[in-house]
């Protein structure tokens, strides 16, 4: 049994592994912190971010860029504007099935 549920974790870490990437810099952990306490509706624009995290404009839309690749965030567009907020279905609910499967193998040990 503790075979199976090690294959399943390890199932999971590759489903979650660029998403642990993504969110493991601490810049990207930073923007995702600014988008959650910001607005939702509409979102943020990158201006916005850029004044909360001091960062500058290009390392704001790089790192919104990898975040958005990695359907951690989303972006609406209205017009030329764009407006990105964390994602309602994002990849980061993915990460509490890791868990579940560390914390299974880990009461299986005890």
């Amino acid at each position: 049994m503790k075979q199976v549920v090690a294959a399943n974790l390890a199932d999971e870490f590759k489903k979650n592994q660029k998403v642990l990437t993504a969110i493991g810099d601490e810049t990207r952990q930073a923007i995702l912190l600014t988008l959650i306490q910001g607005q939702q509706v509409p979102g943020m624009r990158v201006g916005e971010i850029k004044e909360k995290t001091h960062l500058s404009r290009p390392a704001v839309s790089h790192h919104l860029k990898v975040l958005k690749d990695t359907q951690i965030i989303s972006v609406r567009k209205e017009g030329t504007i764009n407006y990105y907020r964390q994602d309602t279905k994002s990849k980061l609910k993915l990460l509490k099935n890791l868990v579940e499967q560390i914390e299974m193998l880990l009461s299986q040990c005890e």
